[in-house]
């Protein structure tokens, strides 16, 4: 993967060719971004820029070849994984390389969800345990197989455990020489202090409208009135663009479990058998798998703040089009204001962070439910 492959963002490619040009590489940095911003393409061209960079033409074209399958031995990547059919226990990322490089090929873009629903296991909850970490150290212990630069790519680093981010402490503050880590995150706030203190941190914006749609034209040879719309909708999310050309998002799925929530939500105020509608909405969210469950508490979340910027009139920042018949935001914005919006956001983290510490999510759902049935009733101020 080149720098050229990769959509945008060129303030931080000449960034980081700067660094290897000038021979100043920062031995470990935090890569921040969005879901399908490209944090980690970039990672994987950068890190190929370092390695390849300085040698023949040969070694080039050598490089290029194993790089492009991710089979270079001085690149060396650690990400969430847990138990499964393949690794019944201490699971660790060697275990799954085969269908990393498959993820990276068809979905350069993918996020967690993506990645455990090709494992399988989205029901399951993945981590960076300390497994991990006495992997990486002994990798890395290893001399450089070309002699020049070893990378570490940890992706979604905020899965770390605390038994692996200390364990990794030390390394990431002092590595052997010619040893570079890139830690990629989607949420800063959960990589501890003290790994953050010794990196060097860069922040992804989302993608630009443009920059997404001449690569959905490029890469799926879309209409450009068609690729406009996409990109607008996808809010500088390539991944999400890309479903929504496959007509493949899970967001379809949860557009339609919303729609139901909120119309029974509505429906509830003194009415019984609109509680028992709630009650068994989320039985059916409570029966998947917990990865599902906070990837739709975090989708409700958009939806919400997307109604709110409707009703404030704030039309640019709008890109959500609900599919739904019947269903029209212009509709559903107006109950969603400053006398409750706060309220809603608190209840749906409050929900995602009970459920990401394994608390029974039909109990968690039910009552998420029935807090929504009073907030959507309050009167704005």
């Amino acid at each position: 993967m080149l720098f050229e492959d990769i959509i945008g963002q060129e303030h931080i490619k000449n960034h980081l060719k700067q660094t290897v040009d000038n021979g100043r590489i920062p031995h470990a940095q935090l890569f921040v971004g969005n879901e399908g911003c490209g944090t980690l393409p970039m990672a994987i061209a950068y890190a190929q820029h370092i390695i390849g960079f300085g040698k023949n033409e040969v070694a080039k074209n050598e490089n290029a070849i194993k790089f492009k399958n991710l089979s270079h031995p001085d690149l060396h990547f650690a990400f969430p994984v847990t138990t499964s059919d393949k690794a019944k226990s201490h699971p660790v990322s060697s275990h799954y390389l085969e269908e990393w490089r498959q993820l990276i090929k068809e979905q350069p873009y993918g996020n967690l969800f993506d990645w455990y629903k090709l494992l399988g296991v989205d029901n399951k909850q993945g981590q960076i345990g300390v497994d991990e970490a006495q992997d990486i150290v002994k990798s890395l212990s290893l001399k450089s197989y070309e002699g020049g630069y070893k990378v570490m790519i940890i992706w979604m680093a905020e899965k770390m455990n605390t038994a692996c981010a200390n364990k990794l402490l030390k390394l990431i503050e002092e590595p052997p020489n010619k040893t570079v880590f890139i830690l990629i995150t989607e949420d800063e706030e959960q990589i501890i202090n003290t790994i953050k203190s010794r990196c060097q941190i860069l922040h992804f914006p989302p993608l630009a409208e443009n920059d997404i749609k001449e690569a959905l034209i490029k890469d799926y040879e879309l209409d450009t009135a068609v690729a406009t719309k996409i990109a607008h909708q996808s809010n500088g999310n390539y991944n999400k663009a890309c479903d929504l050309v496959y007509q493949d998002s899970e967001d379809l799925q949860f557009e339609e479990w919303f729609v139901f929530w909120v119309r029974s939500a509505f429906k509830a105020k003194g009415n019984k058998a609109a509680i028992h509608e709630l009650i068994s909405w989320s039985e059916t969210i409570a029966k998947t798998g917990r990865e599902t469950q906070k990837q739709f508490l975090h989708f409700c979340l958009d939806f919400f703040r997307q109604a709110l910027l409707l009703n404030y009139n704030a039309n640019d920042l709008v890109f959500l089009e609900p599919k739904t018949e019947s269903f029209k935001l212009e509709k559903f914005a107006p109950f969603v204001h400053n006398a409750n919006i706060l309220e809603i956001s608190d209840e749906l983290q409050d929900a995602i962070y009970h459920i990401e510490r394994n608390g029974n999510s039909k109990i968690i759902l039910t009552d998420l439910s029935i807090k929504l049935t009073r907030l959507l009733h309050k009167k704005a101020e």
